[in-house]
């Protein structure tokens, strides 16, 4: 099939329904995720769609949408996964560590059960209970401090509650997911809240460590939260263009691809 058969098949798909999945599309059209990423790519330049995580809307379509956690959770496992389980090596035990609200973070949080004296500062609904039947500090297990606040869709913990006890508190690593993740905008997230909670988050983090998967690259959300040179580290997925990984390589210290079919991590300096 040629390109421009397949593109205009695809924006077909988007007009019909206002929105379009990659997972979806590689199924109908029998290609793969990237080629179908890349003539995503080729609509977007045109106007023609809006590129979103994990697909595409049609043009205008507003930018504060923000999915639940369980639809979230769904997308991109295998490379979630193997995000997680890079950055669960940056963890030590005894350390004073910040998780922010996100599926990725939430599988980081599943990598860290058995990590002996953590005390973990989270926003997360979803972590906060991950951990709820561990030990604290005496017992040599988890320690979990959660910072309240107004809930949010993806169960984040957001607003001047969560910002006064995350301002008090001081951790060793803040590991950050986001909704999107972009050369200009730098980190964005649907919803203002959450966005202002994660600005307290990384002005208390000695060390911030962010984790997104290749589909949040170039997806711009309503509220920017970051500069790409604020991250000094970024673990992503090793399905990421290479013109991402220039671009990142430009702004960010630091950037580790994790394969995630063999687990095998790559950093680069």
């Amino acid at each position: 099939m040629l390109a421009r058969h397949r593109q205009s098949l695809i924006l077909q798909a988007v007009r019909s329904d206002g929105s379009a999945r990659v997972s979806d599309l590689t199924q109908q059209l029998g290609v793969s995720d990237m080629t179908i990423r890349r003539d995503l790519e080729v609509l977007a330049r045109d106007g023609l769609v809006e590129k979103v995580h994990g697909g595409a809307v049609l043009p205008g379509t507003p930018s504060v949408h923000e999915p639940g956690f369980e639809a979230k959770l769904v997308l991109e496992r295998p490379e979630k996964a193997s995000i997680a389980r890079a950055a669960a090596s940056l963890v030590k035990p005894g350390t004073a560590i910040a998780l922010s609200a996100g599926t990725t973070t939430f599988a980081l949080a599943q990598c860290l059960l058995d990590v002996p004296g953590l005390t973990i500062v989270t926003n997360s609904l979803r972590v906060a209970n991950l951990f709820s039947g561990t030990r604290g500090l005496d017992g040599g297990g988890v320690s979990v401090v959660l910072t309240g606040g107004v809930r949010t869709p993806s169960d984040a913990l957001v607003g001047p509650v969560a910002d006064l006890t995350i301002r008090s508190l001081h951790f060793d690593l803040l590991f950050l997911g986001c909704h999107g993740i972009d050369p200009e905008a730098g980190l964005t997230t649907p919803n203002l809240a959450e966005s202002e909670t994660n600005r307290t988050f990384i002005r208390l983090a000695r060390r911030v460590v962010v984790l997104a998967d290749h589909t949040k690259w170039g997806v711009v959300s309503l509220s920017s939260f970051a500069r790409l040179d604020e991250v000094d580290v970024l673990i992503t997925d090793d399905i990421l263009p290479e013109d991402a990984r220039d671009a990142a390589a430009e702004r960010i210290g630091e950037i580790v691809y994790a394969e995630s079919m063999s687990g095998k991590v790559v950093r680069q300096a």
